[in-house]
């Protein structure tokens, strides 16, 4: 009788584990938005709270300045719109059925 051998539980990675480092950028997860963060450059007075708390990096920044959001990536969470420091406001949140 021949013996087939399965990987034991240790092999098996775990739901959700990221098993090669800098494959996000093929996981375009835009399309799940409801809600988008619209930035306003004239409000800004980059502190970088948002680039700082968003999940998944989609506030965009170049030489040094918030420069706008990578909606390829943005999920809609309002993260970046509820931290935003009062005296700026440079997020408002919109339906996505806007942009459509």
């Amino acid at each position: 009788m021949a013996t087939t051998t399965k990987p034991g539980w240790a092999k098996v990675p775990r739901a959700g584990a990221i098993l090669k480092a800098g494959n996000s950028v093929r996981h375009e997860t835009g399309s799940w938005r409801t809600f988008r963060p619209v930035w306003h450059k004239e409000k800004c007075v980059q502190c970088f709270t948002c680039w700082v708390l968003c999940p998944e990096a989609a506030i965009r920044v170049e030489n040094d300045k918030v420069c706008g959001v990578d909606y390829a990536f943005c999920k809609g969470c309002g993260i970046c719109a509820t931290e935003c420091p009062p005296k700026a406001q440079a997020f408002d949140m919109k339906p996505e059925s806007e942009f459509r």
